[in-house]
């Protein structure tokens, strides 16, 4: 069991208890505003303004003292701390719960939106305030190059090589709180299912699009399953 690997990916699911809005539920974000009006570069180069304010309305919330770790990322962070083999978290979420949960060895493939990228140096900066079309860089003094460190529609996610060697590696594979139609994410079921040694289980609300993919799927709010499931783990029984 020492040598084992777990790959646990995160979605929306996952951080709606605590409070924040999803994307793709019938009340989420994407059925409130339009993708092409607020997540592409296309957007931010017609209308930087708009998607500025929006991602500054996102990262306002998150500021919210209401707005805290729910048990399923506390659960995470106690199969981080407590499985003796190698173990590596990956979320499609911009927030920080995790983080605040206690979970270290984690990539968030879409981001954060506590930090923000300077175009003009490249510099990466953790931020809390809100940014404009005046805000000024902190690393270069250059005015008007700050955007969000998102990732939006047509642009690569982030650290996928060492994701991508994770898969390969993986023994055990969880997903949690996703909707299965967001790619690369939505196709890390079936590289686990190729290595030929990976088990995967699926944690949701309700069945994703790629459901029929899993080993396992457990269905109910992430608070309850996750740290079902994760003491299922820590007992070695799977």
């Amino acid at each position: 069991m020492a040598e084992k690997n777990i790959v646990i990916l995160t979605g929306a699911g996952i951080s709606k208890e605590s409070g924040l809005d999803t994307f793709r539920d019938a009340d989420g974000l994407w059925n409130k505003v339009r993708i092409e009006d607020i997540a592409t570069p296309e957007a931010y180069a017609r209308d930087p303004a708009r998607v500025l304010e929006f991602y500054n309305m996102r990262r306002h919330s998150m500021l919210d003292k209401n707005i805290r770790p729910n048990p399923a990322h506390l659960a995470l962070a106690e199969l981080e701390q407590k499985f003796p083999g190698n173990f590596l978290l990956i979320t499609q979420n911009i927030d920080n719960l995790h983080e605040r949960a206690g979970s270290t060895n984690i990539l968030h493939i879409h981001g954060e939106i506590l930090r923000i990228r300077c175009t003009a140096c490249q510099e990466i900066q953790h931020f809390k305030s809100a940014i404009s079309l005046t805000s000024i860089c902190n690393i270069c003094d250059i005015i008007g190059r700050l955007r969000p460190h998102v990732v939006w529609f047509g642009e690569m996610p982030f650290h996928m090589e060492e994701i991508e060697t994770a898969l390969e590696l993986c023994d055990l594979f969880v997903s949690i709180g996703t909707s299965g139609n967001v790619y690369p994410a939505a196709g890390f079921v079936e590289r686990v299912k190729n290595n030929g040694h990976g088990h995967t289980v699926e944690l949701n609300l309700e069945p994703s699009e790629g459901a029929t993919l899993f080993a396992e799927t457990y269905y109910g709010p992430a608070s309850e399953i996750v740290p079902t499931y994760i003491k299922k783990i820590l007992r070695q029984s799977w």
